[in-house]
């Protein structure tokens, strides 16, 4: 008698355990999963949002910072990054006033 309870749970265990199976397989069909997010287009959805950011982040550094490359313009004269004119005393815009031109003899 003390070896039935042991004897007969191996079977009990086995059978639950196809119960519980085919009840999950029962409730993922009815129920599907939703769609991983480690796909194939996930990624390439992923990559163009990438490239579109870079691209930004590219656009506006050079609106920024294109005029150090390029040279300033006929009709951009002021350069962005210190609002001086080229060719501008940077004196101008000081309250001192300008020194004085030095006198040739």
């Amino acid at each position: 008698m003390g070896d039935t309870l042991p004897a007969l749970s191996i079977p009990v265990l086995v059978f639950a355990s196809g119960i519980y199976a085919a009840c999950r397989t029962w409730w993922r069909r009815r129920h599907p999963a939703p769609p991983s997010p480690y796909t194939h287009q996930a990624a390439r959805l992923a990559e163009r949002a990438m490239l579109v950011d870079a691209e930004q982040i590219v656009d506006g550094a050079y609106a920024s910072l294109g005029t150090l490359y390029t040279g300033p313009t006929a009709t951009d004269t002021r350069i962005a990054a210190t609002r001086v004119a080229p060719g501008a005393a940077a004196h101008e815009d000081d309250d001192r006033p300008a020194p004085a031109p030095a006198q040739t003899n």
